[in-house]
């Protein structure tokens, strides 16, 4: 992501994932995202990991580009009979 660049609030299509963001290069300040009420802070070789079916939105006023690796999994609460009745995500 490019500096200057703000994603606005917003939310994911479906509460059937969740989404793993791994901090690969992140300026020390200026990036930061909003889900609901908490605002958090990546890192570099850390993973952040939230619901996107919730309300958020991303800021990135660092002087640097941030590199972020996004994986989405099931969320945990599906059974396997929920899952295979549910295409790939």
């Amino acid at each position: 992501m490019q500096p200057g660049t703000h994603v606005w609030p917003h939310t994911g299509p479906t509460n059937c994932r969740l989404r793993i963001h791994l901090g690969l290069v992140v300026p020390p300040e200026g990036c930061r995202i909003r889900v609901t009420n908490q605002t958090r802070r990546w890192e570099e070789g850390r993973v952040l990991v939230f619901d996107d079916s919730f309300e958020h939105e991303v800021w990135q006023d660092a002087s640097s580009f941030r590199l972020i690796l996004i994986v989405d999994v099931w969320h945990p609460e599906l059974t396997a009979p929920q899952r295979q009745g549910l295409t790939p995500i």
